[in-house]
């Protein structure tokens, strides 16, 4: 992970001397109290689950310890709020403080943390030894093990929906899946998922799969699987661009799906980045004069690039520039450095919480598919990474129109006049569901919003059969021009519905899709021959 840098920098940091003594004064009150409890024996373990085993509670300086460590957090935190600083380095100074407060929990060591101390004990240091062979293990892969990866091969565990690629190029391979009904929609159905990750978050297990989910519902699903491109490939993958993807990646996908199933329209879904790709390559299609889909799905997408939320602190003209140098004639950006980076936007959940089980305490990690698929990145060519972060992430120049030309074609996501079903992730710490509201307010059709429980993947992967969560969503769809343009008063008038929002799109969709006809066993055709069998080899590339 590189940490954020700015021109800005340095810049004088103080804090008002009134706001400096309340913090003073509360931070004595809390340590005086704090003490007083030790002394008197009635001192709590905190609520904080790094310090609610027993072996915590059983010894009395660990816990002062604990209590003294939550409280110098808590008063850093509000020297940073209350710091002089204009807001945007203010959110850089909070990042890298959380940064190092959450490193230097006493959780995080042998020496401070009695738990992983009685567990050494009572297994006669069996547990020490084997979290030194996982942490050997993990230093030769380079990057920290969060499932048992054991457990799941791509095709065999995961990925299991039936199907055939029946279309490749450089860059993506396309997956038409076979019926699962006797009838099926005659409008098909075209995933775009990122390009930064393996599609088969949307195909975990049959399970959750979203694909299946689709599937079962009468619709011919067809799947872009991106290539992850590596050091030793020659073809010139790693000079791939961002025109490339919209053209050869999503254009071409679509032009292939509307071949196979001889529809002059289809309905497409993009997810995340693959939502971003997506609405820019019907932008771009538009420009040309073209028209090929009936209605757009997005999932925690981002069009509107205002708000990134806690990827900001890596954004700005220094890093541009500095990756431009680097990458703008060729390269790939690592999937590593993209997931360590992903991973301390949370280091509590995605880093030390591994640290401590795997290494001070030797347990193994559970199976757990999703994050399975989440160690499971890919390459991303080099002009490609740099151009979307400088237009995108930097300057935000896809949401305004004409700011940005593809081959002298001006795109304008207010060209997009088709229905759309725009979800977002009430937890979502990549995409803000704010900024992914912030997308009706750029689209000309008639939309519908959806906000789901929980974060970024989770929020999306909610199988109905599972009976969790539940999503918020106003009456039916309406017209771009009677969408509130305060997310927070669409969310006022909306209501609260228990369970997966799975259902209330593919009753949308399927209002999208036209009559059903008899289902055909064939996929692909004449032209469209299949190549092998779902999930095809594409994914199965793993990023070294």
């Amino acid at each position: 992970m590189h940490a954020p840098s700015s021109p800005e920098w340095p810049v004088p940091v103080s804090v008002s001397p009134d706001k400096l003594a309340s913090i003073q004064a509360e931070f004595s009150k809390g340590w005086a109290d704090m003490l007083f409890q030790a002394q008197q024996g009635t001192l709590a373990p905190p609520s904080d689950r790094r310090f609610k085993s027993n072996a915590w509670a059983a010894n009395p300086y660990s816990l002062v310890m604990a209590h003294a460590y939550l409280l110098s957090g808590k008063a850093i935190q509000q020297m940073v709020d209350a710091a002089q600083l204009p807001e945007r380095a203010r959110e850089r100074l909070r990042f890298t403080c959380m940064q190092w407060v959450e490193a230097m929990s006493p959780s995080n060591f042998l020496a401070t943390n009695p738990d992983v101390q009685q567990r050494m004990l009572d297994s006669r240091g069996e547990s020490l030894r084997a979290g030194l062979n996982s942490l050997w293990a993990d230093i030769q892969k380079g990057r920290i093990t969060q499932t048992d990866e054991t457990r799941f091969k791509v095709g065999q565990d995961l990925a299991l929906t039936e199907g055939q690629v029946v279309y490749e190029n450089r860059l993506m391979q396309l997956i038409q899946y076979a019926p699962l009904t006797p009838t099926v929609h005659q409008l098909p159905l075209l995933m775009v998922p990122p390009c930064i990750n393996k599609f088969y978050i949307l195909d975990l297990q049959p399970h959750n799969s979203f694909v299946r989910h689709a599937v079962e519902q009468g619709f011919t699903v067809f799947m872009v699987s991106w290539r992850n491109p590596q050091v030793a490939d020659d073809d010139g993958i790693d000079t791939a661009t961002w025109s490339d993807y919209l053209q050869e990646g999503v254009l071409e996908a679509v032009q292939a799906v509307r071949d196979i199933t001889r529809q002059k329209q289809i309905n497409a879904l993009g997810f995340c980045v693959g939502g971003t790709l997506l609405a820019s390559a019907l932008a771009l299609a538009k420009a040309r004069g073209e028209d090929p889909v009936a209605s757009l799905t997005l999932l925690t997408t981002l069009l509107d690039f205002s708000d990134t939320g806690v990827l900001d602190v890596f954004v700005d003209e220094f890093h541009a520039e500095a990756r431009e140098c680097q990458l703008n004639r060729g390269g790939l950006m690592s999937a590593r450095e993209l997931a360590t980076t992903f991973s301390f936007l949370r280091p509590n959940e995605l880093v030390w919480n591994y640290v401590v089980d795997n290494y001070l305490k030797g347990q193994a990690p559970q199976a757990f598919d999703l994050l399975f698929w989440n160690a499971d990145g890919t390459n991303l060519p080099g002009p490609f990474f740099t151009w979307y972060f400088r237009n995108a992430y930097l300057e935000n120049r896809l949401k305004a129109p004409g700011h940005v030309k593809i081959d002298g074609h001006a795109l304008d996501f207010g060209s997009l006049s088709m229905p759309a079903y725009i979800y977002g992730s009430r937890e979502d710490h990549i995409v803000p569901w704010r900024s992914a509201y912030a997308s009706t307010a750029l689209l000309r059709g008639p939309m519908r919003f959806v906000l789901g429980a929980s974060g970024h993947i989770a929020g999306v992967v909610n199988p109905p059969s599972q009976g969790k969560r539940s999503y918020w969503a106003a009456p039916g769809a309406v017209p771009h021009a009677d969408m509130p343009g305060d997310p927070d008063l669409w969310h006022v008038q909306c209501t609260e519905h228990p369970g997966s929002w799975w259902p209330d799109w593919s009753q949308w969709l399927a209002a999208h899709s036209g009559p059903r006809k008899k289902a055909s066993g064939k996929l692909g055709n004449a032209r469209y021959a299949p190549i092998e069998p779902a999930p095809g080899r594409y994914v199965t590339v793993r990023s070294q």
